[in-house]
């Protein structure tokens, strides 16, 4: 019998620099078990929300977490997009629902200051990448993104401050 999919909230952070280029992280591993490889594809920084915590407070622990960047609550706009993304780690299916923010105009270098057991193993490579970049890579078929479709909504995001309800994405 399959044990049902883990639900799980996440926060996730759309983090610009002054360029308007986004800041992703390289995912290597296909389970908790699996040795790192090449990288199957890029997503923003965040992670899941705890017991008792909310969207916008899950954001700004995972951004210090995993980037070293320490921000208020209120810096974030959003939220811009809401994705469901069901799959599987491992042995494991994680039915995840993602709420992503935005934070302009950061100038600051990745140092993560709590990763775990699991993201030290990964060894994920970051970067910072701007919207041409991402569609080529996206048109060659060299490189995949979370959410796929990232080269077409970015634009509206880096239009300027988020006005409007948040964007349902895949």
């Amino acid at each position: 019998m399959t044990a049902p999919a883990w639900v799980r909230p996440t926060s996730r952070v759309l983090v610009l620099d002054p360029k308007q280029r986004l800041l992703l992280f390289g995912a290597r591993l296909t389970g908790p078990d699996a040795v790192p490889g090449d990288v199957l594809f890029w997503y923003t920084p965040g992670g899941g929300v705890e017991d008792g915590e909310g969207l916008r407070a899950a954001a700004v622990r995972e951004l210090a977490e995993e980037t070293g960047l320490t921000v208020e609550p209120a810096a974030l706009e959003g939220p811009v997009w809401l994705r469901r993304h069901v799959g599987s780690f491992g042995e494991a299916v994680i039915d995840s629902r993602e709420t992503f923010f935005v934070l302009r105009d950061v100038v600051h270098d990745v140092v993560p200051l709590a990763r775990t057991e699991l993201e030290l193993r990964g060894d994920e490579p970051h970067r910072w990448w701007g919207l041409a970049e991402i569609a080529a890579e996206i048109a060659a078929g060299t490189a995949d993104f979370v959410p796929g479709r990232l080269a077409e909504l970015l634009p509206e995001v880096l239009a300027g401050r988020w006005a409007g309800p948040p964007r349902i994405v895949d």
